[in-house]
């Protein structure tokens, strides 16, 4: 549990400290940019078994938001938002179908997964390039006015 938290809340925070001073003016780099952390669907919707994960990736939406008005305010030209996929095809998200077993929620992987599915109304589960694009969305100047967003890369599991 504590593992968890220091790695989301405190990890997201002392990377907020170094991009900052990094980022803004008279900072080594100086000219402003992008900020980006990840976040998860389970910090805006609740899952079972996943509370303490929910409440961390929740906390990374809110630095995220407090982090992109402080920098505004400042005038540091730095934007910051956050990313909330869904479930994901990695060994992260093979392990959470196994957990959701072990906590007894569906009887096997194979119906977790299909139940799982089930949720996503674009029919597919994600892939990591899925985020990655979201990710490069986010750093280039396409979205140079979007500052304290969630950008929810989910295939519309959140919409109901």
């Amino acid at each position: 549990m504590q593992r968890l938290l220091t790695v989301n809340i405190s990890g997201t925070v002392l990377g907020h400290k170094h991009a900052i001073r990094a980022m803004r003016p008279g900072g080594p780099a100086g000219k402003g940019g992008s900020i980006i952390n990840l976040s998860s669907v389970a910090g805006l919707i609740g899952t079972p078994g996943l509370g303490v994960y929910s409440a961390s990736k929740g906390g990374v939406r809110l630095l995220t938001k407090a982090a992109a008005v402080e920098c505004g305010m400042l005038g540091y030209k730095i934007r910051v938002n956050s990313i909330h996929p869904g479930f994901v095809e990695t060994p992260m998200g093979d392990k959470l179908m196994k957990d959701f077993v072990g906590l007894g929620v569906f009887p096997d992987v194979e119906t977790a997964r299909r139940q799982h599915l089930a949720n996503y109304p674009i029919g597919r589960m994600g892939m990591p390039g899925d985020v990655a694009d979201a990710a490069l969305f986010l750093a280039s100047d396409l979205s140079s006015w979007i500052t304290g967003s969630e950008l929810v890369v989910d295939g519309g599991l959140t919409m109901s």
